[in-house]
């Protein structure tokens, strides 16, 4: 991803919403839990973890059990540690006590809560980057890191990259939340773009990340930034081990799903705006003017720039609304057209009381067709037929926003092919229109409609309006 373009729209839960999610997450509570539990007696070691000796109590006061309950246990006193939950008083001793933030999970503000989960989530991204130390431990204990080939950096940008194409691929819906396969979302930071069938040694790169990823995405799902479908443990086993049940080598989900949740957007939107990303969220723009709405939606998807514009309008008089957003669209620059398709569709969300707003721009020459259309489609009586002229200028401003918002779609390709087909002599007509784009919307009717003779009088009507304008 590149920091010079902003992201795609995120729509975020509220922070109240987030905050109460964040409490819930069986991470966070743990480290809360052992804050609340820590006392005078509690020693830590020069790393600030729980003495080992300490450890099940930890677990007691947890009420946690199995093979996992100590590793969970230190993990959750660890995030303690580090969201500042818990502050060592004196390193030589080992002793804790009470963190000035523990306070803030009761007693703060969403924006507070939400900030100690952010350190909590730093922190296990952290530890989701350390590779696994079991099998390096030599005949003394001791760890042999020369065994180790870990890069800290390469693992922590890998799998900062995963959850960023993750994050593309949950804010670039207009319905967010369906899970991904993990092997499609590994293969995405894996696969050069330019590689049309992956190689076996691809193929076997994607395989190991598949399996990273598996452990990381375990690791991230307690602390409630991601809902995971682990890898079936079926498709590790040994290929001369029978499997226990039939199986279904065509289901996906076999090979793990993943999502962010509503609260893992929220803390992946934070990541990315600290490292310098553009990251819109929907309601960004809602207390702005109705030029940065317009301006802001222009390259948003069909329902987040809706959900944008509801929540604009649900904030001011439905006639002055009307009344910024029609001046806001006026302009003969590149970004005109986009504009004005935006307030068109911005009014479309309007009642019957802006009606006023739309008579007072009829005689306008940039904004009378879109009018025309609105009071049309509102049912308003006297609503004056439109010259000839003014026809095939909205009809060039259409076919220029739809090029900006669509580049050369088959919805576009539709239109185009509606036009000349619907409109005799259109293109000996319609290259006169004094507009901007003009020339351009008419090479694009070239390039895209299907008939090579219609196709060709669009070109002679691009040159002809080219000419015209001095080009």
């Amino acid at each position: 991803m590149s920091d010079s373009s902003p992201l795609p729209p995120v729509r975020l839960h509220t922070e109240a919403e987030l905050a109460r999610d964040a409490l819930s997450t069986p991470l966070l509570s743990r480290a809360a839990r052992l804050a609340r539990w820590a006392g005078q007696d509690t020693r830590v070691d020069a790393g600030g973890g729980l003495v080992d000796d300490q450890l099940p109590a930890a677990v007691e006061a947890l009420g946690l059990s199995g093979d996992d309950a100590a590793a969970d246990a230190s993990e959750a006193w660890r995030v303690a540690v580090d969201a500042g939950l818990v502050e060592v008083v004196d390193e030589d001793e080992g002793t804790v006590t009470a963190g000035a933030d523990l306070a803030l999970l009761t007693g703060g503000s969403p924006q507070d809560v939400l900030a100690v989960w952010l350190s909590a989530v730093e922190t296990v991204l952290a530890d989701a980057s350390v590779p696994d130390l079991d099998g390096l431990v030599d005949e003394e204990g001791e760890v042999d890191l020369s065994a180790l080939d870990w890069d800290p950096a390469g693992e922590a940008e890998f799998l900062d990259g995963v959850l960023g194409n993750l994050y593309l691929l949950t804010a670039g819906e207009d319905t967010p939340g369906a899970p991904v396969p993990l092997p499609a979302l590994a293969a995405s930071v894996i696969v050069p773009s330019d590689m049309s069938e992956p190689t076996n040694d691809v193929l076997e790169q994607v395989s190991d990340a598949m399996m990273r990823l598996d452990d990381q995405f375990r690791m991230l799902e307690p602390v409630g930034f991601v809902a995971y479908q682990p890898v079936d443990e079926a498709l590790m086993a040994d290929a001369d081990e029978e499997p226990a049940a039939p199986v279904d080598d065509t289901d996906v989900s076999r090979y793990g799903m993943v999502r962010l949740t509503p609260l893992g957007l929220y803390g992946m939107r934070a990541r990315l705006m600290e490292a310098g990303y553009e990251a819109p969220a929907v309601g960004d723009l809602a207390d702005k003017g109705a030029d940065a709405l317009l301006d802001g939606t222009a390259e948003f998807p069909p329902g987040a720039a809706q959900a944008e514009t509801e929540q604009w309008l649900q904030r001011r008089e439905s006639l002055a609304a009307a009344r910024e957003l029609l001046a806001a669209a006026r302009g003969s620059d590149a970004g005109a057209p986009l504009r004005r398709l935006r307030c068109q569709q911005a009014l479309s969300l309007v009642g019957a009381s802006a009606e006023p707003a739309l008579r007072e721009v009829l005689d306008d020459a940039e904004l009378g067709g879109l009018a025309r259309v609105w009071l049309t489609e509102h049912g308003a009586a006297d609503v004056p037929a439109p010259s000839e002229a003014m026809v095939y200028w909205l009809t060039i401003d259409t076919v220029a926003a739809q090029l900006s918002a669509e580049g050369n779609s088959e919805e576009l390709r539709a239109l185009v092919e509606g036009l000349a087909r619907q409109h005799g002599g259109f293109f000996d007509a319609v290259w006169r229109v004094d507009h901007p784009a003009t020339a351009d919307v008419l090479e694009a009717m070239g390039r895209l409609h299907p008939d090579k003779k219609v196709a060709k009088e669009a070109r002679k009507a691009a040159f002809k309006a080219r000419s015209q304008q001095g080009g």
